[in-house]
Parts: C-alpha cells; structure tokens; sequence
C-alpha cells in the first residue's frame, strides 16, 4: 500500500476521484437531458431562448469538466444540433 503527501492510501483515493467523476458525469447528462426535454416539448420556447439554454449548457459543461471542449463538441453538439433541426424545422 502507498501513501501519498497526506497520508491516505492512493488507490482509496483514486477511487473517490473516480466516484466524484462519476457524481459529476450523472449530473451533466441530468441536466443536458432536462435541456433537451424543455427544448423540445415547451411550444413557447422561440428559437433564440433555445440557441441561449444550449450556450448556456456548453458553459455549464466546460466549468464542471474544464478542458473537455472536443468531448462536448463530440457528444452533445450533435444532440443538440439534430433536435433544432427537428424541433424549429432549421436546416
């Protein structure tokens, strides 16, 4: 067993670390899906609100995973793509 500058096992904590990501993985698809559910299912949402929740997800995404700009771009911006094309008919 190894320890590391504060006295814990590194492996435990490896493992915390690993359980927090997972905290914070489930957390952001909740919230891109309770995005994509307003956007598609509320009539009243113009276009421009919709385009706004998206940037403001992107946001919210980048501050709880800095530097994951390119896993965004590639899992979600699709996503969000195909459902305003389908939702305000843009194409």
């Amino acid at each position: 067993m190894e320890l590391n500058e504060t006295g814990k096992d590194t492996v435990a904590l490896s493992t915390e670390e690993q359980a927090e990501e997972q905290k914070l993985i489930r957390r952001l698809q909740m919230m891109m899906n309770m995005v994509m559910q307003v956007i598609a299912q509320d009539a009243s949402l113009t276009v421009d609100d919709a385009a706004q929740m998206i940037a403001d997800s992107r946001k919210a995404a980048l501050a709880m995973f800095p530097g994951k700009e390119l896993a965004y771009d590639l899992i979600w911006k699709p996503r969000f793509q195909r459902l305003m094309r389908e939702r305000f008919r843009i194409m």
